[in-house]
């Protein structure tokens, strides 16, 4: 019930947004939207992530250990990173790649805890397999990172939020009370909602392995809002973590790829400037800052630092 609400928070919360962007936002100002084989990808990011990897999850869970199944989770970047090298040719050079491990190593030590059950069962793969099934889902949605993040996430969230409420409701739950239920709908509307759309927005630069092994960065963010919000007292784990997270996210941030490579024509539609150096073309009147509209590009080559994002997922 609870990852339900929030789901169902972040659509709510996007729902309004999207509402108000579409009224005061020229629409070739807006984020280019949904079209054809979109679809296809954010159907398959839905049932993947949003119905097959919690479903996995809940019934491993019954069986496994949560200090295991803390662990197993860290799983998730490895997968996204592996499927976008394996699958959809994303880059990942031999920095890249210590990085994320980096990070994945620092995720796991963030959630070790020495003082649970351990085991390893059916109910561990079932988690492995959960984790396999979100790295489609983050890999389906790079495919459409460049297209309206609201939107999207407000469809996911529509669509997890409805089934996991009706699985909660079939299961016997009930629903929290009023003032219960509207701080859930506030916390998921950020923490589901803005999280998802941020998340999006940095596939559209970085490609999903890179933005997912920085969101396992996450877990050093929890555990300072702990301390902060919560006065708990961190042990040596979170300490001896820390140096090992920073490594990693410098070696990502520092990245420095560069190569001759070959854009080939193609036309497509995307919000995008004129200052990045790939969008040339002309309008017939003055058009300022980010705007979306079908524009073509011409076969071009040249040589520059650039990572996987929307014009750069050549193959290497």
């Amino acid at each position: 019930m609870l990852a339900g609400l929030l789901y169902l928070g972040s659509a709510i919360g996007l729902g309004l947004l999207h509402l108000a962007a579409s009224v005061k936002t020229k629409p070739e100002m807006a984020e280019a939207s949904l079209k054809g084989k979109d679809y296809a990808w954010l159907l398959g990011a839905v049932l993947a992530g949003g119905i097959a990897a919690p479903i996995l999850l809940l019934v491993s869970l019954q069986k496994t250990p949560a200090s295991t199944a803390s662990l197993l989770l860290n799983f998730e970047a490895v997968a996204t990173a592996s499927i976008a090298w394996l699958f959809f040719r994303e880059a990942i050079g031999r920095r890249a790649l210590a990085a994320i491990l980096l990070i994945t190593l620092a995720g796991i030590f963030l959630s070790l805890d020495t003082s649970g059950r351990w085991g390893f069962s059916l109910g561990a793969l079932g988690i492995l397999a959960a984790c396999l099934f979100w790295g489609l889902d983050n890999n389906f949605t790079r495919n459409i990172s460049s297209k309206d993040p609201v939107l999207i996430t407000l469809i996911k969230g529509l669509a997890g939020g409805t089934f996991s409420i009706l699985l909660a409701l079939s299961l016997g739950n009930e629903f929290p009370s009023v003032g219960k239920l509207l701080a859930v709908l506030a916390l998921g509307s950020l923490s589901y909602g803005a999280s998802i759309v941020l998340f999006i927005r940095a596939m559209r630069g970085m490609g999903a392995a890179r933005t997912s092994a920085l969101f396992n960065i996450s877990p050093l963010v929890g555990v300072i809002l702990s301390i902060l919000l919560l006065r708990d007292q961190p042990g040596w784990m979170f300490f001896a973590t820390i140096p090992i997270l920073a490594v990693g996210a410098v070696l990502l941030m520092t990245e420095s790829h560069v190569h001759t490579h070959l854009h080939p024509v193609v036309t497509h539609e995307h919000a995008h400037t004129h200052s990045d150096g790939h969008h040339t073309h002309n309008h017939d009147d003055v058009v300022n800052g980010s705007h979306s509209h079908l524009h073509e590009h011409e076969e071009i080559t040249h040589a520059h630092i650039h990572l996987p994002d929307t014009h750069h997922r050549h193959a290497h």
